[in-house]
Formats: structure tokens, sequence, C-alpha cells
């Protein structure tokens, strides 16, 4: 038997399901990028309000894929959480209540002008705003250009472009645009990605944006390791019933969302979200301590044959390290809100690391380093140099990213990178990736920097103990 609506009462009452009538629930949500963040995330927050108010069902968009809408279409939309920690929780999660693709071309842009949608939010990943390195939209990208030219929407800002212009001509009203991913300052960037885009092509579609549209910045956080098999059947054990594709995250989550909405806002603060005039202190802990210390974990872990966060945690050496450098290098190029204890946010953060209820693949976390590192690391090393401390330990990671490119390029396995070309012509050569001025900007040519950096990839050359390098 398979999870869906028809199937429900089958379920064991030890898994949770939804507590309100899915019947009545309205899509007031679109969510373009319905992947595994999102349903064990957002969609889960989402979840809990609906039986206060069934005005905030999703509508998901997958632009990409069809693989989401294949697996849970015959679900109801449903799917199965499971909450890992001393004990795995089960929960099925039903708001997600539409499910589009992208062959749906009319039925996307009428739901994006629908009045009854009053917010749009997205999981991409960094690269999925096409922007330049001065963070305006590069109208010179092949799929950008194609798109001004007149070519169908390809991009997430040119499917939402088009979706508002929609909602200019229907009348639909204000909306609220909020982008949920890990870069800083998410709503600035997601601003300019469509409004760079609406201006170069329509300047009073541009206008209507400026009155009518709010971009939010939110910081969202909770580890989600990807599904696999194992997932599967242990969801089968504990609720008797197949799901397609089921969801596994931490128990811990957080969401903070700058409170600038243009219309209606969804309770989300009743599920545990944070609404804020400031986001910036929590997505900079996040990003640099959190994220970071991920990213750390991630090459040199890797570099020592270890495939897991929790592998890299239960080795003494490399979690000490994580330790000494979010407290010790990190720590102190955060301006932590007030109502933030950043000592206890970073014990917080190493303890989780450590859940030995979650196997989250370094080799996941690697992906994309050129798009990561700029805002994990780089800008607290810009910080420590200004300030004057030191970046030895900072430069740890980004040897240790080199060494991992070069391993790549030698036994051809497959880089996941938007930039791996590039990257990888220039692996085994320090000098020609700190030159890249796209990934590094002016620390390329800081001599204190390269010298730490020189000095780390030496540390970590194949043959080396990687442990003596953890000081």
């Amino acid at each position: 038997m398979r999870l869906s609506n028809a199937t429900l009462a089958d379920l064991p009452a030890a898994v949770a399901r939804p507590a309100y009538d899915r019947s009545a629930v309205t899509p007031g949500i679109v969510h373009i990028g319905p992947g595994a963040f999102h349903r064990a995330h957002q969609a889960a927050y989402v979840d809990a309000i609906l039986t206060h108010d069934p005005r905030w069902g999703i509508s998901a968009v997958a632009l990409n894929s069809t693989g989401v809408a294949d697996a849970l279409a015959p679900q109801d939309g449903l799917y199965t959480l499971a909450l890992l920690g001393q004990a795995t929780e089960h929960r099925v999660i039903g708001s997600i209540v539409e499910l589009l693709t992208a062959q749906r071309r009319d039925a996307i842009l009428s739901r994006i002008a629908a009045p009854v949608t009053r917010l749009i939010t997205t999981t991409v990943t960094e690269k999925g705003y096409y922007l330049d390195a001065s963070g305006a939209l590069d109208l010179d990208h092949p799929a950008i250009v194609r798109e001004l030219i007149g070519a169908e929407p390809s991009t997430l800002s040119g499917w939402l472009v088009a979706g508002l212009a929609a909602r200019r001509a229907a009348g639909g009203g204000a909306i609220t645009l909020m982008a949920c991913d890990n870069l800083a300052e998410n709503g600035q960037r997601f601003r300019r990605s469509v409004r760079d885009l609406a201006a170069a092509r329509d300047p009073d579609l541009a206008g209507w944006i400026d009155d009518n549209v709010r971009f939010p910045s939110t910081m969202v956080d909770s580890i989600t390791p990807a599904t696999d098999d194992a997932l599967r059947a242990s969801v089968r054990a504990a609720t008797g019933l197949d799901d397609a594709w089921p969801i596994q995250r931490e128990a811990f989550t957080q969401w903070v969302i700058e409170d600038d909405f243009a219309a209606d806002r969804p309770p989300l603060d009743l599920a545990g979200a944070q609404f804020t005039r400031d986001v910036r202190g929590f997505e900079n802990a996040k990003l640099r301590l959190l994220n970071g210390a991920h990213s750390t974990l991630a090459y040199v872990g890797l570099l020592m044959g270890l495939t897991t966060v929790r592998d890299a945690m239960a080795c003494a050496p490399l979690a000490a390290f994580a330790g000494r450098l979010m407290r010790e290098d990190i720590a102190p190029s955060i301006q932590p809100p007030a109502e933030m204890d950043l000592s206890a946010y970073i014990a917080d953060v190493l303890a989780r690391f450590a859940n030995p209820a979650i196997a989250h693949q370094l080799a996941q976390i690697a992906w994309d380093g050129s798009q990561k590192l700029p805002y994990r690391l780089c800008d607290t090393i810009r910080d420590a140099r200004a300030a004057g401390r030191p970046v030895d330990r900072l430069a740890v990671p980004i040897a240790a990213w080199f060494r991992f490119l070069e391993l790549r390029q030698r036994s051809g396995e497959q880089l996941v990178d938007p930039r791996a070309y590039a990257l990888l012509a220039r692996a085994g050569n320090v000098a020609a990736l700190l030159a890249m001025g796209e990934v590094f900007g002016d620390l390329g040519a800081d001599a204190v920097f390269v010298a730490a950096v020189d000095r780390a990839y030496a540390a970590l050359a194949p043959g080396e103990d990687l442990a003596a390098a953890l000081v």
C-alpha cells in the first residue's frame, strides 16, 4: 500500500499526520524548487500552521525536473518526514496541495498571477540567481541573453518576470518573494536577479515590482541528508506504507525571516519561525560558523578518508580543529544580534554535527565550492586580515579544497561545480587558483593569506600526517 489521502487512516498512531482537512486547504504559497530541503523545512513549517489558517497551502513548482511530481502526485502530495534524534520520529506532511512542472507553463504563470497567491518562496543554489561579481544580474549569460531576445523562460528570474507580468496584467495585487537559501542578504540578491531582468525587458514592469513586490531576507537552518534506500526502508517499517520520496532531517530547525511583507504574512511564528527587522546577524552566524565549519569538515575529512559529518566529528583532531576554528577565528568576525548567545550557538552546532543518527555525506557538502566558499570562509578571512588577526587556521579549509580539486583531476571523478572546467584546469597550481578573482576577489593578492594557504597546502600533501596540520 502506498501513502496517499486514502491510506492516511492506516498509519500507526505513533506517526503524526495532518491535523486539518486537506480538502479545505487553498494554495497561498508558490514554492519554486521543491527539493529535499524545502520539504524538510519550509513545507513542514507550513504544515504546522494549516490547522490555524488553511489559506497557506503550497503549490510546488519544479522547473528543471519532473522527479518530485512523479513521486508525489500518486501520493496526493503527501510524504513522510523522518526527524533524526535520540529516537527517530515520523511525520506525514500535507502542505503541498499542487504539483507543477515546467511543461505546464500556463498553469505556473496563472498560479503566480492568482490573487490567492500572496507569497512565492524559492530554494535554489547560489548559481541559480545568475549574478555577476558585482551582484547584478549577468546580462551576458547565454541563458539570460536567450530570454532577453524572447525565448521561453528557463531561469528562475525569467519565470518570475513572466509570472509577475501576468500578475500585473490580471490585477493580482502586491506579493512577497522570499528566498530560502544560504546566501547572505538573500533578499537583496533575489531582488537584483528579478528586477534587473524585468528592467532590461520592460521598465514599466520594473516600476510595478518596486511598488508592489517585497523581497525579505531569511536565514534557514536544518541539516538535511539526502534520501537513500535505507531511509525508504525505515519509513516503510515505521508507517506500514510505501513512500516514493520520504525526507529526513535533524530534529533542530530554525527559520528567521525579515518582517517585510507586501501583503498578508503567513503565521509561521506559530510554528516556531522568528520574524525580525534584521536578519543579518543570524545569517552571518549561520553562514560563517555552521556553513564555514561544514565546508571545513567536508574538505579536510575527505582528504582523511572520512565519508560523513559524524565520522569527521568522531575524528578527535578534526573535531577539535573545527571547534577552535569556530571559537577563535570565525566568532570574532561576527556581531550577533542581542538575542543570540554565540558561545551557546557554537556548542549547539558542534553537537548537531556529532548527531549519530545523521549520516550527512561530506561529498554532498563539498559540491559547488566556488559558489559557497566566498560566503562561508572568504568574507571571514577578509575581516580577519582587516583586523590584523591570524589566518593560518582559516587557510586550512581553502588548501584542503585545493587538494580536493587535485584529487578530482587525477581520478577523473566528476566535480560538481559550475566552474568545474576552470577549477580542474588549475588544480595543483595554488597561485592560479588564488588568482580566480570571481572566487577570491582581492584575497588572491594578499601576501599574508597566500603564504598561509601555501603552508597549509604543503601540510596537506599526500603522504603527510594530516592530523599534524590541524593545530
